[in-house]
């Protein structure tokens, strides 16, 4: 079967289930929904049993193997899901895979989960086995240019009939997070439910929520607003946004930034690197004051900042989430915060 493309998935499953899917790519939403598409396909057919491995350092993968030879002793069909953070099995994983391959055991399907794979990975062995036995589906970012034809087709697939400012502002909100896009989606239909959508009834819905959100916190950071960071990381908080998307928001920003101070450390003009960042229209005076504010060095160390707050997000290092964000946030509005 080879390769499908996400927007294939679909009509394929109603066609037919082949032994092996492997999904890979650096997009987590198109990503998660092809898997929970192939999982609903399967269970369709009678795929009760589901065990998952997750590859991390000192996998045993023998345990692969164990598990596919142990079927048949099960009247049940049963998915193995393999999660591939890293999409690098190593050379043990490469021969597990293979393997596995040349002697797929019945009723069963292989469901493989990978990070971005590299142009090299794409050509290797392991991964060409997989494409002979089942079939591969890469996903990809959706850039700019073809976010809001994204927007649409998923706002018609639910009834609704968005004019082109809509598209393009849901697209600004976003820019390119697919999983916050599809979450204001689902929060339009919500409210407004299917039929005609425009921009001014779009905005009139968020401005109604009541609600602190991500992107106006950026805004109010970039434009060094410490009193009004602090009070929208309290709403946040209180609503219950998960801390890793604040950190996602900030943490993007900074990154945007990142490659525009260095140009500016090395002379170019503000609106050279304005214009050849081709940051939008409405941006401009927000992205103009910060980096009028923050050293090329400044926002690296923020950067740093960022990085250990992930860890302590993740449980891995010490510190609330939430004190750790105030004071990323603050750093960006130009408050000088502790350093680590």
């Amino acid at each position: 079967m080879s390769q499908l493309r996400p927007e294939q998935l679909a009509s394929h499953l109603q066609q037919q289930l082949l032994p092996v899917y492997f999904v890979y790519g650096d997009e987590p939403l198109q990503a998660g929904e092809c898997a929970d598409q192939i999982r609903a396909a399967a269970r369709r057919q009678g795929y009760t049993d589901r065990q998952v491995f997750s590859v991390e350092p000192g996998f045993d993968w023998e345990s692969l193997r164990c598990a596919a030879d142990s079927l048949s002793l099960f009247a049940e069909q049963r998915i193995l899901e393999l999660r591939l953070p890293n999409g690098k099995p190593g050379d043990k994983g490469s021969r597990a895979l293979r393997a596995y391959t040349q002697a797929l055991p019945a009723d069963t399907l292989l469901l493989i989960l990978s990070g971005k794979l590299e142009p090299a990975a794409r050509r290797s062995k392991w991964v060409k086995s997989l494409e002979s036995a089942g079939a591969s589906i890469a996903v990809w970012p959706i850039d700019a240019g073809r976010l809001p034809a994204w927007i649409n087709s998923r706002m018609r697939s639910k009834g609704m009939q968005p004019d082109q400012q809509t598209l393009q502002l849901l697209a600004d909100r976003t820019e390119g997070n697919l999983l916050a896009c599809a979450q204001e989606i689902e929060k339009l239909y919500l409210l407004l439910g299917p039929g005609a959508v425009d921009a001014a009834t779009v905005d009139h819905c968020v401005a109604s929520s009541a609600r602190y959100d991500v992107f106006g916190l950026v805004d109010a950071a970039l434009l060094g607003q410490p009193a009004r960071v602090q009070k929208m990381l309290a709403g946040l908080r209180a609503e219950g946004v998960d801390p890793v998307v604040v950190l996602w928001a900030l943490s993007r920003e900074l990154r945007s930034l990142a490659p525009m101070a260095a140009a500016l450390k090395k002379s170019a003009s503000m609106a050279q690197v304005i214009t050849a960042a081709r940051v939008w229209e409405k941006r401009k005076a927000a992205v103009t004051a910060v980096l009028k504010r923050l050293s090329c060095n400044r926002i690296q160390s923020l950067l740093r900042r960022c990085a250990q707050l992930d860890r302590v997000i993740k449980g891995r290092a010490a510190g609330s989430s939430w004190d750790e964000l105030l004071q990323l946030g603050m750093g960006i509005a130009g408050i000088q915060v502790v350093e680590h």
